[in-house]
């Protein structure tokens, strides 16, 4: 039922291209500490960067717990679905990034994202995922379901804030600074935008 591979191509990158919707799950180190799994969306915001490296765009949020496990372990698994045509799911176990907005391999990140305008959101760093295990399952369970269209409120809601505003919400934020399990999370103050 299932299958690995090796790399993210042919087919397998047309699927994750192609879904609206993907999901991303990490963990802290410690036994007890909180699982984390989100889901992400905004068509243009993930990018296939080659056979075994995937990115996508980290936005403003409630949180920055994806960050705080990645700062700590770096262990992350991304997995999109299919809702629509042949049930499939694929899974990239791997290792991740943040590469926040001072890093001087931003711009060149960031440029790999050429449908999506990222300053109405709050960008706050691009996730690199480096893949270690690819995997693919039947999907067979997964209902169907339509993709409409992408919702407007995360982009009309951040793009009232410019990078002092935006500091100041992070700041008032319980976990965007320190993670549910208190490991350091989103650095603040964020470096001024480069979009």
């Amino acid at each position: 039922m299932g299958k690995t591979y090796e790399r993210i191509e042919g087919r397998l990158r047309t699927f994750i291209e192609e879904q609206p919707v993907f999901f991303t799950a990490t963990a802290p180190l410690s036994a007890d500490g909180t699982v984390n799994l989100s889901p992400k969306g905004l068509k243009g915001s993930l990018a296939v960067l080659d056979d075994r490296t995937v990115a996508y765009l980290d936005f403003a949020g409630s949180n920055a717990e994806t960050i705080a496990h990645l700062r700590e372990n770096g262990r992350i698994t991304l997995m999109w679905c299919a809702f629509q045509g042949p049930p499939n799911i694929v899974r990239v176990h791997g290792r991740g990034e943040p590469v926040l907005r001072d890093d001087p391999r931003f711009p060149e990140l960031l440029a790999r994202f050429p449908d999506i305008d990222p300053a109405p959101h709050g960008l706050r760093a691009v996730i690199v995922v480096t893949a270690e295990l690819v995997r693919d399952t039947c999907g067979y369970a997964v209902p169907f379901m339509a993709y409409e269209t992408d919702r407007d409120l995360h982009g009309k809601r951040f793009a009232r804030e410019d990078d002092d505003s935006l500091n100041a919400y992070f700041a008032k934020k319980e976990h965007v600074a320190t993670s549910l399990d208190g490991l350091p999370g989103l650095p603040l103050p964020l470096p001024p935008s480069t979009v």
